[in-house]
């Protein structure tokens, strides 16, 4: 029997037939199909996350914020770091569009340089975060027993402190700098991502499909991967989103204290704490960033809400 130009001979496998393809061209073709369906359900997200007002918004406003992060070299007429002669305090104009701080650099270019920062170091935190989250999640809930006790009574001591008293207590430990603050990021938020992953993954496993993957004796990472993974997704999604938004707080909140990223780095919480003492000279030194964190930390929100209502229609209120 030829099937697509493969003639079956056996259970195991093909050969090639007539068709003059090979093995590795129909995988090219199924990971083309693949990424294709990809793209597809991106663009389905996308549509029904426009399809409202607020999600519609916060979006946008994500979107430009990336885009900042990724052409931001070339969108900002000046570097982070440079003090231009003779142009200290200088009000907002046409040739230094959010004006300039008290050392002389363009706030402008601060702020569009600075959304890359904040932007990859509250993302890789995030992404470590929720990957760690959820496999300790998943397999935990799943085994249940002592390893799903233990872990989870560390995880509530975790959770009795404030995200940010945590951060700062941890960072008094690692002492200040960017890869301190990506640790931080993992250690406060992978509680929270595990306690979400491990409710519907408690609630998941006692469904009939897992029992009949149990009973034909599948192993527990296929089951997991295969059975339960999918059924965590969307959940997991908007918590990441959430998680996102909290992180890009937290670096900004960090930053404002001085114990996140360091000067000269243009770090928004750190502009806005820079500019503090020199307020009534310069306040714009002190908006625009303060202005960039409300306005990104409100579309991540927007965005994740709209992602919840597209992945979750259950669960709005």
């Amino acid at each position: 029997m030829t099937v697509n130009g493969y003639n079956i001979s056996s259970m195991d496998g093909y050969t090639a037939g007539g068709g003059g393809s090979d093995p590795a061209s129909l995988f090219s073709e199924e990971r083309r199909r693949g990424l294709a369906a990809a793209f597809s359900r991106v663009g389905r997200a996308l549509r029904e996350l426009y399809a409202r007002p607020a999600s519609a918004l916060g979006t946008t406003l994500v979107l430009v914020f990336f885009f900042m992060a990724l052409f931001g070299p070339l969108i900002a007429p000046y570097s982070a770091t440079e003090q231009i002669a003779g142009a200290a305090r200088q009000a907002p104009s046409l040739q230094h569009l959010f004006g300039t701080d008290h050392l002389g650099r363009d706030v402008f270019s601060r702020v569009v340089l600075g959304a890359r920062d904040i932007l990859a170091l509250a993302g890789l935190g995030t992404l470590l975060a929720v990957t760690i989250g959820t496999l300790v999640g998943m397999f935990s809930a799943y085994r249940g027993g002592w390893v799903d006790e233990i872990s989870f009574r560390l995880f509530d001591s975790l959770l009795a402190l404030p995200a940010l008293l945590l951060a700062l207590l941890l960072l008094g430990v690692v002492g200040p700098s960017r890869s301190s603050v990506l640790v931080v990021l993992v250690i406060v938020y992978v509680p929270i991502v595990a306690r979400v992953v491990r409710s519907v993954v408690l609630s998941t496993k006692q469904k009939g499909f897992v029992e009949a993957a149990r009973m034909q004796g599948e192993s527990t990472a296929s089951i997991v991967r295969r059975d339960i993974f999918p059924s965590v997704t969307p959940a997991l999604t908007v918590e990441a989103a959430l998680r996102f938004s909290y992180a890009i707080f937290l670096v900004a909140s960090l930053g404002f204290l001085g114990v996140g990223v360091q000067p000269p780095n243009p770090d928004w919480g750190l502009m806005v704490s820079q500019a503090r003492p020199y307020v009534s000279l310069t306040p714009w030194a002190l908006y625009f960033p303060a202005i960039a964190i409300a306005l990104l930390v409100i579309g991540v929100n927007l965005a994740a809400d709209g992602l919840k209502r597209v992945l979750l229609p259950g669960r709005e209120s």
